[in-house]
């Protein structure tokens, strides 16, 4: 019996990771045929579509720029998240429940009405900021928020906050060398992973980018809008370009989390 249950988790698990793999091997194998049309498998294979992808200018400086976007919205977030989640854990630990409620803000609007609104007030401000990655940099924060907030929040949850410190205290350490020395290292892994899970979501943002900056400061996601009616192949390859790189980052994140 319990050799034909675990048969069966087995059948099930294996049938669901082959479902998922479908369209991404299908994807897969489009970016690298030469033709494939009526026939059920590709005419023959190349390389032609990638080559063409990773010569492109315009490609190389919109996957640049989401880059760009992405780290800085994630370094400003780490700035400012880290140190407020600390304060509330160590010094408030009663508005944790309110953080958990005023975190989800963000998802409570629709991307387009908040883009909408973004572009009504900023619009005749002083400051320009429509069409910059200054805004998309600020708004990808907000974004980025409940990702961080519930991870590091979990990490801090399954430490003991108050006698680590407490320690630190007794062996002379200030409140702030306390907090890089001992309270930084334990939640790494919940550092790590946020920022990664964070990552892997704010480049592939779509919404935000093309509202309020557009082709004025084109990322990845609009790229890859543009250039959607061009080749079948040559958007395969992009897509398979971005799929493999995100790939990479996780990988990596779990290989700096193994380590830690």
């Amino acid at each position: 019996m319990g050799n034909t249950s675990l048969a069966v988790h087995k059948a099930i698990v294996f049938t669901i990771i082959g479902v998922l793999l479908i369209p991404i091997l299908a994807t897969l194998a489009y970016s690298l045929s030469t033709h494939w049309g009526a026939t059920i498998l590709p005419e023959g294979f190349t390389f032609e579509w990638f080559h063409k992808l990773l010569s492109t200018p315009r490609f190389l400086w919109a996957f640049g720029r989401s880059l760009l976007i992405c780290f800085s919205a994630l370094i400003l977030s780490t700035l400012l998240i880290l140190p407020a989640i600390f304060v509330v854990f160590y010094y408030f630990p009663k508005l944790d429940k309110l953080m958990n409620l005023l975190i989800l803000l963000p998802f409570s609007v629709p991307p387009v009405v908040s883009s909408v609104g973004m572009l009504q007030i900023y619009a005749d401000s002083d400051i320009s900021l429509i069409g910059t990655p200054w805004i998309l940099i600020g708004t990808y924060f907000t974004i980025a928020l409940p990702f961080m907030y519930r991870a590091i929040a979990n990490s801090f949850s399954a430490i003991n906050l108050r006698d680590l410190m407490d320690a630190a205290h007794l062996l002379g350490a200030s409140t702030p060398k306390a907090f890089f020395l001992v309270v930084l290292p334990n939640i790494k892994k919940g550092l790590m992973a946020s920022l990664f899970l964070s990552f892997s979501f704010l480049l592939g943002e779509f919404v935000f980018a093309n509202i309020l900056v557009g082709t004025r400061f084109e990322t990845l996601q609009i790229y890859l809008y543009s250039v959607r009616q061009e080749s079948g192949h040559y958007t395969s390859a992009l897509v398979m370009t971005y799929f493999f790189f995100i790939f990479l980052s996780t990988w990596l994140a779990g290989r700096i989390g193994a380590k830690s």
